[in-house]
């Protein structure tokens, strides 16, 4: 039986997206490097930041251009009031019926720990999360385990019971080096190879069929 719910963010509670490409769209432009569609941003996503800014630069990708890149954008990211970074439909109405079903919650992301306490505060702050494990440096980020091994740690499960919930490559590659199941999420920025991968237990197209996971 599954005790654990562990979440990814960005692409399975939240559609975050279009936030992150207006702030990278600003920067890029301050440096005058090429913006890109939201469609080109998709592939670049599911890293640490530092692995994200690498990919969006592609070919200007150097030290240097990361870092000043990384900390604009960051500057831009915090100061906004990203409004358009919203749970996807039903996302609170899953984890209310999971918490009620007695089923512990966490969410582990490669998004920084401050600002997945800013979210879940501004829309799940009824949500009694076990854990909550962003990216913390000098920490290794996903699809490292280290993540997810902490939220096992604190929730008291075995790996066996848990079951990690995601929408792209890097949350499959995740669940896999932790040794646990894994279901993707159709509404966020995975693909069909990601749906075909053979670690994946199940695809979800709705919220609603999550629960009968656990």
């Amino acid at each position: 039986m599954k005790k654990l719910a562990i979440f990814d963010f960005d692409g399975t509670l939240f559609d975050s997206i279009c936030d992150v490409v207006i702030c990278f769209n600003r920067v890029l432009e301050i440096y005058g490097f090429p913006t890109m569609t939201r469609e080109e941003y998709i592939p670049c996503l599911g890293g640490n930041i530092d692995e994200i800014v690498s990919l969006v630069l592609g070919e200007n990708s150097t030290p240097q251009n990361v870092e000043e890149v990384k900390e604009t954008y960051l500057d831009f990211y915090n100061s906004s009031k990203k409004d358009l970074t919203v749970p996807f439909p039903d996302s609170l109405d899953l984890l209310e019926n999971l918490q009620d079903r007695n089923i512990l919650l966490a969410i582990n992301s490669n998004r920084l720990n401050y600002s997945l306490n800013e979210f879940v505060e501004r829309h799940f702050s009824g949500i009694d999360f076990t854990a909550i494990e962003g990216h913390s440096y000098p920490n290794p980020s996903k699809p490292n385990p280290y993540g997810v091994n902490r939220v096992l740690e604190k929730a008291g499960v075995d790996a066996d019971e848990a079951i990690y919930i995601g929408d792209s490559a890097t949350d499959i590659k995740t669940a896999e080096n932790a040794g646990i199941d894994c279901i993707l999420v159709r509404w966020g920025y995975g693909n069909q190879k990601d749906f075909e991968n053979p670690h994946v237990l199940g695809v979800v197209d709705d919220m609603s069929e999550i629960i009968k996971y656990f």
